[in-house]
């Protein structure tokens, strides 16, 4: 049966003036004492009460990182603890910022070890009295050397702990700068609290790794954005992550195989699966395959990124960067009458990043419509841009007229039994079919989609009728499906009123 006892204690932010009694009498009492580290200003009133003391300084120059450092710790107190009472103390207050208080806990809770804890003022105390801040307002703590799994909030204060010295101050300026602006200023702090030692400076985010005086008591505060417009509640990170590890070594086969020509298939399924939901109207559907969409896109970005080509932070950032270039009426100044003028400037502003990029001019206003789209799509992209440049006709009134000229033409082509003239015919009409729907502001995919579902639908009501009336659909007539297709008809009126 374990005996022991581990007692977990804070030496405050740093004034020896704070030092709890409680943790001085935890100390004068008898058995093993640990400090995770002797730096720390209040230290020296422990030596002036004879309190003697050993630390883990030693750790932290020969093992790996700070992982391997406070995995090290958290063994050698456990291991004390089995048997004996042993006291370890931390700067601060031992449950705010301290990976090897965790990890002891965690540990000790294993192997049913009891523990005490002794509280203390905490950095973050300090800081708020050095700062003027009242955390109710909001604040978000994150270790600096973790800022690949742990992420700021913009739209909250930030405090950023161990900015221990300027080579670390680098590394977390460069991943705050994924976040934040150069130019936006923080308050860098040393020894918060600490008479005659306590430092604070305002500085752009990109200075931070200038300062010359940062050490181990140094944090760093990052006011909130003004025009942010809150956090990802789940950002791309985790999903990310979970494709990486698909791809690994230790990751599933057939992922491992793919690469951006297999996936094409997928990527226009689910494409047109997130269309089908749309058309359903079920928003639950939509989420869903929006997230199968989704998936696709950091697959193929998974794939770049082992090719050092582009990651899925390229590709969010390239997007947004070409949204504000491509909307200067919102975030520019610019002034537009209506929708129709945003779309003119949209094209325009393309065809200057084509020319600022140094790829050659384009030589047709047709030039950059994707092949791979269906070709009804096609053929209303087509006839945007003609109508773009003038070609179009003046309303409505003249696609309409092509439409039945069309009709006369395949007429023409069916009495001459003409099969290749029919199929040319029929791909006229439909082209001047899109070209009417476009004139009157219909959009002939979407509208098209829509009357597919509709047959559908109403396909499956004369299946139901047949097989309620115990027919066979083969055996049925066209009259007796015509009944229920126009049965079908009136259920819909019915059940949209």
């Amino acid at each position: 049966m374990v005996a022991g006892e581990i007692i977990l204690a804070g030496l405050g932010p740093g004034d020896p003036s704070a030092l709890p009694g409680a943790v001085l009498e935890e100390l004068a009492a008898e058995g093993q004492i640990w400090l995770r580290t002797e730096i720390h200003p209040a230290v020296a009133r422990l030596k002036e009460k004879g309190i003697k003391f050993n630390t883990f300084d030693h750790l932290y120059g020969i093992a790996a990182d700070f992982e391997h450092v406070y995995r090290q710790i958290a063994e050698n107190i456990i291991a004390a603890g089995r048997t004996g009472r042993v006291v370890y103390v931390v700067p601060g207050h031992p449950l705010v910022a301290e990976e090897s208080v965790r990890l002891i806990l965690e540990g000790a809770k294993k192997e049913g070890i009891a523990v005490r804890i002794i509280p203390a003022m905490s950095f973050l105390d300090a800081l708020f009295v050095s700062l003027r801040i009242d955390p109710v307002s909001g604040l978000h703590l994150v270790d600096g050397l973790r800022l690949d799994r742990q992420w700021p909030d913009p739209g909250t204060g930030t405090v950023v702990t161990q900015v221990y010295s300027q080579l670390v101050a680098s590394d977390i300026k460069l991943s705050l700068m994924e976040y934040y602006p150069g130019e936006h200023r923080v308050t860098v702090i040393r020894a918060a609290g600490v008479p005659g030692k306590e430092k604070l400076e305002e500085v752009p985010l990109y200075e931070i790794d200038r300062l010359s005086w940062l050490d181990h008591l140094t944090c760093l505060y990052i006011p909130p954005l003004a025009d942010y417009h809150g956090p990802a509640r789940y950002p791309l990170d985790p999903l990310v992550n979970v494709m990486a590890l698909l791809r690994s070594d230790k990751g599933c086969p057939w992922d491992r195989e793919q690469d951006h020509h297999t996936l094409k298939k997928y990527l226009l399924e689910e494409s047109y699966e997130v269309l089908e939901a749309i058309e359903t109207g079920d928003m639950y559907n939509i989420c869903e395959e929006l997230g199968d969409l989704l998936l696709q896109i950091v697959f193929h970005a998974q794939i770049a990124s082992e090719e050092d080509c582009f990651d899925i932070n390229d590709v969010v950032a390239g997007i947004t960067e070409k949204m504000l270039r491509r909307h200067p009426h919102v975030f520019a100044g610019a002034e537009v009458k209506d929708s129709s003028e945003v779309l003119v400037n949209w094209e325009a502003i393309k065809k200057r990043e084509k020319q600022d990029s140094q790829q050659p001019a384009a030589q047709s206003v047709l030039s950059g419509i994707p092949g791979h789209l269906t070709a009804l799509m096609k053929a209303q992209k087509i006839q945007v841009r003609a109508a773009q440049v003038g070609f179009d006709w003046p309303d409505y009134g003249g696609a309409l007229d092509k439409v039945y000229e069309e009709l006369e033409e395949i007429k023409a082509a069916i009495k001459q039994e003409n099969k290749k003239q029919q199929e040319s015919e029929t791909g006229d009409l439909l082209f001047a079919a899109v070209n009417l729907a476009r004139l009157l502001g219909v959009d002939a995919e979407t509208a098209l989609t829509g009357t597919v579902g509709k047959f559908i639908n109403r396909f499956h009501y004369i299946e139901e009728k047949v097989t309620e009336n115990r027919k066979d659909l083969k055996r049925c007539s066209l009259e007796e499906l015509d009944f229920y297709w126009e049965e079908a008809k009136k259920h819909e009126k019915s059940t949209k009123i």
